[in-house]
């Protein structure tokens, strides 16, 4: 619980700053749990650059970008009741999710060295699914608990991402 205090004070003090570095912790979690347990590489044959990588972008990509879209998410609809969270998640998933892994997956192809055809059928090949909290969760939180619960699907996006 003191952890847990602990980085509560210092994303209210710093929440940009904070929100960003938790996406990229967990996105590098994220990578080394898609190579080690889905992949099974071991220690001796684990990509550390692929695990930066993936740290990287979670820094400077999906942290950026997810959350500056929740706050946008939650001006256009502020509240949080059931119809609220019903719409925010329909929004999300039929709109934002859609093009962020539209650019995400070309990115990663992109740091990967593949060419644009290669880069297109692999978007093509991944199927698109995630979810989102947004009844019980203040803005400030939401990016962190749901990185949080996406580490599963960060291992599964990094694993995708770099199958050839």
């Amino acid at each position: 619980m003191a952890l847990w205090r602990a980085y509560q004070r210092a994303l209210a003090a710093h929440p940009w700053k904070v929100q960003v570095l938790t996406a990229g912790s967990l996105m590098g979690l994220g990578d080394i749990i898609s190579q080690q347990l889905v992949e099974r590489r071991g220690l001796q044959e684990h990509q550390r650059g692929r695990t930066l990588t993936m740290m990287s972008l979670g820094c400077g990509f999906v942290g950026p970008v997810v959350g500056g879209w929740y706050k946008v998410l939650d001006r256009f609809i502020p509240g949080t009741t059931k119809v609220d969270a019903l719409k925010k998640m329909m929004l999300d998933q039929g709109g934002f999710a859609p093009c962020f892994l539209g650019c995400f997956l070309p990115l990663v192809g992109a740091l990967n060295g593949l060419s644009a055809k290669d880069n297109w059928a692999k978007l093509q090949r991944v199927s698109w699914a995630a979810f989102l909290l947004f009844t019980v969760l203040f803005l400030f939180l939401r990016l962190a608990v749901v990185q949080c619960v996406a580490v599963i699907w960060n291992s599964y996006l990094s694993w995708k991402a770099h199958r050839l």
